[in-house]
């Protein structure tokens, strides 16, 4: 909301005095219900690129805008789907490249606009292609998670992926930023919070740890199923938000034997083991609650638990040297129009090309993530 407010005085005069509702610079203007989306073309980082006309004030607002916005829009057709949202297509792009979301009304945005008191929109870049639901597991220290986690890594590399954490706590020596875990400034980490790009945080001891969307989004662009290894509050924050997931909960054979372990590793104090073993039995008592977790696993025998895991994953040997299929890239031209039939959008490329189907059917998932399950094919 930090431009200039002379822009929305132009703008009152000009539609005051009956020009277009597509503002100078912004190349299209989508209406919803009785607000019109001007969305512009400018390659300025400064500017939103996104403004609003609300037809029962007739007045222009200048919304604020979430998500990661396109590097440029310079060159777009634009259409609306389902109420809640605005398709743009990139022009002179590649297909892989060139869908973007533009959200106006979803739950998220809805949810936004209590918090931002405030319009809000949001970007969600289109991903063609699907990927498996991501893995979620929990369980107290010294439960064993970490062992299944590194055993699944160890072998299925090509099928699984670690999410890497925000923290606002300094690194230690060795580690490496965007390795270990992204870090960042308290006060970057608060806003993002805000805004809605984190799927679980959590206050320790002064600073802040969190799953951002964005780093499970790396992780699925890779073609790769992300692995979350979360606190059991952290999963209940993630259960609750749009991210589809196995929620997996691994517990000791008993809280006894959870001590001992404990007690084994030899690498902390009578106090931290205490906490440690507080800390455990809260864990416990809230993966009770119905419904969060998917899966219990009792880890008596790694060996045994890892066999149980990778069951529930429906996973197996000969499943690790699958080659992931890539979806075809199309060449989409500077002068492309959009056709809406039901839930696929036709993408007209001229009278000698081949028209593009973007198919609709699958998709999931939107701001302040990616949306995937979108499929394009040619369309003779």
């Amino acid at each position: 909301m930090g431009e200039a407010p002379a822009l929305l005085d132009d703008l009152q005069r000009s539609f005051e005095q009956g020009f277009d509702l597509k503002p100078s610079g912004f190349e299209t203007a989508v209406v919803v219900g009785h607000k019109t989306y001007a969305i512009g073309g400018t390659n300025d980082s400064t500017s939103s690129g996104i403004l609003i006309f609300n037809k029962l004030t007739g007045q222009w607002v200048i919304p604020t805008v979430l998500g990661t916005k396109p590097e440029s829009l310079k060159g777009h057709s634009s259409v609306l789907l389902n109420e809640d949202r605005i398709l743009i297509i990139k022009k002179d792009s590649k297909s892989n490249e060139s869908v973007w979301f533009l959200e106006v009304d979803t739950q998220f945005i809805r949810d936004q606009n209590k918090k931002f008191g405030t319009e809000v929109v949001a970007w969600s870049k289109g991903v063609i292609g699907n990927v498996e639901r991501s893995v979620v597991i929990s369980g107290p220290s010294g439960v064993g998670k970490g062992t299944l986690i590194n055993k699944l890594m160890k072998e299925f590399p090509t099928m699984f992926g670690f999410s890497v954490s925000h923290t606002t706590r300094a690194p230690r020596e060795k580690e490496q930023n965007g390795v270990h875990y992204h870090f960042t400034k308290h006060i970057v980490m608060e806003e993002d919070i805000k805004s809605g790009k984190f799927l679980e945080h959590a206050a320790v001891h002064g600073n802040l740890y969190g799953t951002s969307i964005e780093a499970v989004d790396v992780v699925a662009d890779e073609g790769k199923r992300c692995i979350l290894d979360i606190d059991v509050q952290g999963a209940r924050s993630v259960r609750a938000s749009s991210l589809e997931a196995v929620f997996i909960l691994v517990r000791p054979p008993s809280f006894e034997e959870l001590e001992n372990r404990l007690r084994a590793r030899g690498t902390e104090t009578e106090e931290q083991i205490q906490k440690r073993l507080r800390n455990a039995k809260a864990e416990m008592e809230q993966g009770n609650s119905p419904g969060l977790f998917d899966h219990i696993l009792v880890n008596d025998d790694i060996e045994v638990c890892y066999d149980q895991l990778k069951d529930i994953l429906r996973i197996s040997e000969s499943m690790n040297t699958a080659p992931v299929t890539a979806s075809k890239v199309f060449d989409l031209p500077a002068d492309l129009s959009l056709t809406k039939i039901n839930e696929k959008i036709v993408i007209n490329r001229g009278a000698d090309e081949q028209k593009v189907v973007l198919d609709l059917t699958s998709m999931k998932g939107g701001a302040p993530g990616h949306t995937r399950g979108l499929d394009m094919y040619a369309c003779f």
